[in-house]
């Protein structure tokens, strides 16, 4: 499993319409090949600040299957007028502890 993490800074004043439109871009995200499960948080310091955790089976799920998919065109046109600056977007992989 990989977790992708994107800190999003949204356009001021526009946060509302934001949690609106993600709404309907979970149901693109969560029927997605390799999709396991996803969560936003709103920052508690910045207004128009979030976090987007995606979990995937593998890194060629988000990168290759939903980036390259026409699902991925429909997630761009409900979310990225939101954003400013565009959200750098990392991958992560666990560290077994014991």
């Amino acid at each position: 499993m990989i977790l992708e993490v994107a800190i999003l800074s949204i356009i001021p004043g526009q946060s509302a319409e934001f949690e609106k439109s993600f709404k309907q871009a979970s149901r693109i995200i969560s029927g997605m090949k390799g999709y396991i499960g996803h969560e936003l948080q709103k920052c508690m310091e910045e207004a128009d600040k979030y976090i987007l955790l995606v979990r995937w089976e593998s890194l060629e799920d988000h990168t290759v299957g939903f980036r390259g998919s026409e699902e991925y065109q429909e997630w761009k046109a409900l979310l990225h007028h939101f954003y400013d600056p565009f959200p750098v977007v990392e991958h992560y992989s666990e560290i077994e502890l014991g």
